[in-house]
Order: C-alpha cells, then sequence, then structure tokens
C-alpha cells in the first residue's frame, strides 16, 4: 500500500523536475551553474501561489488526537489512534468551502447562473451560507441567505461583511423554517433566483468523493479503520464514505469496505437514529451544536454506507470542545461533539489497535457568542488595565497615584 501510494508522488515529482530542467537553456548549462543556483532557477520556475482565494480549498492536514484517548485513560500503546482531519484550516474555516465552490462550479457548467444577473439564495446554518458568501463575493454573485435565529453573531457578521444580505427565521420551526423563507424570496426574484439546494444537491458529496476521501485515504496510507463525521447536510459523510468503501453508482473502486463509518447527531434530535430505525434517548427538541440536526434527515445523506449513529449531547459537545482548546486546537461545538463521539468509540474493546479520522468541521473563533463562551466572555469583559511601572506616573492613565 505504501508502495501504491508512493509511486505516482515520485513519478510526479520527476515529471515536474525534468519539465523544470528542460526550461533552462542550453546556454546556462554550458556555462557549469553552480548547483545551488541551478537548484534556484529550477525552484523559481514553478510558485506555489493561488490565484483566487476559492483554490486555497481543500488538502487540509490531519492531526493526532491521541492525547485526548489518553486523558480519558484509553490504552494508545495497542496502536489505537484517532487523528483530525482540519477542514477549520480552510480559507474560510470550514468544512462547507468545498461544496459552496463545487456547487457553484457545478451551476456555473451547467449554465444555471450568470454572475451579475442570479441572485443565490439559500437557507443555511451558517457555515455554508459563508461558504457561497464568499464564492458569491469572489465571482461576482448577489446572495441571500436565510438562517435560524439562533446562528451565532460571529457567523452573521462574516455574511454581511462578505456582501451577503441575511435574513432570521424562527428557532422553533430551524432549517425547515429557513427553507420556507428561502422559497418565499425566490418567488419574488422574477425568475433570477437561483436556490442550490445543499441538502440535496448532488455537487455536495461529489466534491467529498473527489478531494476530502482522496486526501483522507493519501495521507492516512490508507491506514484509516473508522470514519467518524457529523451530519449536518451529510455530503461530508457520505462522499467519504462511498470513495474509501466503494461505490460502484460513482465509479468508486472499493479501497477498504470494511471501514466503519461512524455518524454523529445531537442526542437531543435524533432522526437519523430513527430513520435507521433505532431509538429515540431522552427528550427531543432543540439543541446547541450549531452545524448539525438540521431538522431533517438530508437527502444527500447515503444511509446505506452509515454504521453506526451516535448521538452525543449538547453537554457533552461543549465539554469536549474545551478540552479541545486547552490542547491548543480552537474548534467549534461541532468538532467538540464528533470528537466526543469518538473517543467514546475509540474506548470500546474491539477498536483497540484501530485507526480512527475525525472530521473537524470548522474554526472556534466563529462561536464565541455560543453559551459555552459565557464565562469566557464574562472574564474577558471584566478585565481592567494595571498601572506601568516607574518612570512612568500613572495619573496620566487616570490611576488615583503615580503608582497606580
Amino acid at each position: 500500500s505504501q508502495h501504491h501510494n508512493l509511486q505516482p508522488r515520485m513519478a510526479l515529482f520527476s515529471k515536474s523536475f525534468r519539465s523544470a530542467a528542460a526550461r533552462i537553456s542550453a546556454r546556462q548549462l554550458n556555462r557549469s551553474l553552480p548547483t545551488s543556483s541551478l537548484i534556484t532557477s529550477i525552484a523559481r520556475r514553478d510558485l506555489n501561489i493561488a490565484s483566487k482565494p476559492s483554490d486555497l480549498i481543500g488538502n487540509t492536514p490531519l492531526i493526532d488526537l491521541n492525547k485526548i484517548l489518553i486523558n480519558h485513560n484509553i490504552d494508545v500503546e495497542n496502536g489505537t489512534r484517532l487523528v483530525g482531519k482540519l477542514e477549520s484550516l480552510g480559507p474560510c474555516s470550514s468544512v462547507k468551502d468545498r461544496i459552496g465552490r463545487s456547487m457553484i462550479d457545478d451551476a456555473e457548467r451547467k449554465g444555471l447562473i450568470t454572475p451579475g444577473k442570479s441572485v443565490l439564495v439559500e437557507p443555511t446554518s451558517g457555515n455554508t451560507g459563508i461558504a457561497m458568501a464568499f464564492v458569491a463575493r469572489e465571482r461576482g454573485y448577489r446572495c441571500i441567505l436565510t438562517m435560524p435565529e439562533t446562528m451565532s453573531v460571529e457567523r452573521r457578521m462574516m455574511l454581511l461583511a462578505l456582501g451577503c444580505e441575511v435574513v432570521l427565521t424562527p428557532k422553533e420551526k430551524a432549517v425547515p423554517g429557513a427553507l420556507a423563507k428561502a422559497n418565499e424570496i425566490i418567488a419574488g426574484l422574477d425568475g433570477n433566483g437561483f436556490m442550490l439546494q445543499q441538502f440535496e444537491n448532488p455537487a455536495n458529496p461529489k466534491i467529498h468523493r473527489e478531494t476530502t476521501g482522496p486526501e483522507i485515504w493519501r495521507d492516512s496510507d490508507g491506514l484509516i479503520d473508522i470514519l467518524v463525521s457529523g451530519v449536518g447536510t451529510g455530503g461530508t459523510v457520505s462522499g467519504i464514505s462511498q470513495y474509501i468503501k466503494g461505490n460502484e453508482e460513482h465509479g468508486c473502486p472499493p479501497l477498504k469496505p470494511e471501514m466503519k463509518t461512524v455518524a454523529v447527531e445531537p442526542q437531543e434530535q435524533m432522526l437519523i437514529t430513527d430513520a435507521l430505525g433505532g431509538e429515540k434517548i431522552g427528550e427531543q427538541g432543540p439543541h446547541k451544536i450549531q452545524g448539525m440536526g438540521a431538522g431533517l434527515v438530508p437527502k444527500n445523506l447515503d444511509l446505506s454506507v452509515v454504521d453506526e449513529v451516535v448521538p452525543i449531547h449538547s453537554d457533552e459537545a461543549m465539554k469536549m470542545t474545551e478540552e479541545l482548546w486547552n490542547i491548543g486546537l480552537p474548534v467549534g461545538v461541532s468538532s467538540g461533539a464528533i470528537v466526543d463521539a469518538a473517543v467514546k468509540v475509540c474506548a470500546r474493546p474491539e477498536s483497540a489497535g484501530k485507526f480512527c479520522v475525525a472530521i473537524i468541521p470548522s474554526f472556534g473563533e466563529r462561536y464565541f457568542t455560543h453559551p459555552m463562551f459565557n464565562e469566557i466572555k464574562q472574564k474577558a469583559e471584566g478585565l481592567t488595565k494595571q498601572p506601568l511601572p516607574e518612570p512612568f506616573d500613572n495619573r496620566e492613565f487616570g490611576f488615583e497615584t503615580a503608582r497606580g
């Protein structure tokens, strides 16, 4: 497996090197340039510069999370390993960057939308909207997004700063309410409104079959045994699983059919569990895990690839999110839910020696108005300035005495 993955990389490097070397004139070579000058000349021919923001999407790294397993008294000496796929490092800091570009690319290829004319309208819980907004701004589309009123102020500010129009809807109706409002807006746009329909657009799971899945397979060297992913639109967990497990319909040969796919949903909204014939746990209703549990079972969710659904309560998600921050990894609350589920799976005897990949969907700075940060917010707002040492006279800065 290692040789199989290394061979195309070496071939690509060899081809690039030969191509660059061929561009050096015979005159340069005849001058017998020093080796360092030759290498510099070649290197400058192939600069790694993105031409536009959306070109930065993808190729996010994996990060070792075994420290979390150790903190939960899980034996890692037997080879058990947990890593996170840091989708939080995308240009707009979430896994949704991928589908924002993919769905717009697809609609443009099909001639369904035109920059400067078409108006993109979408119900979204936030991060898909941010992805759509930044690509829309990059390409010249007007963008109107509807979302439940529970979405954080940070998300709303991001959207407004990107030139998007934001319409809030009642939290009690979650995404279905936002969808109804989006349809009403489109009806009033004289045929120029277009909804990308993230929950059922095939370009959503497609981009994960084409990029996220291959990246995980490549970077784990095919060692992945368990995939743990949240379910928002259903595209991430479906596309990655189809690529690695194999899917004849989409031309994906089986790489590791035995890989276990674990979907994560809020315990307070166990619709996927119910769809698969499982029993709901506890009171059902609103939850605090932004980015998953949209109040529906998305059409893009391929239930056939899901081996297990792990429900995580909002309180558990927030606690694990804090743990991740405490190891220096600022993530959102959905990441906490996913990692908490991954820890629970890795703790099982049958998971000993397994390689588990957990999706880290988004960056944490976008969630500072989330209830889990209330104490931190109060502490930050309560900070006061401190007096300076000699020779400063602190009366100049509003203190009562020279020394404060």
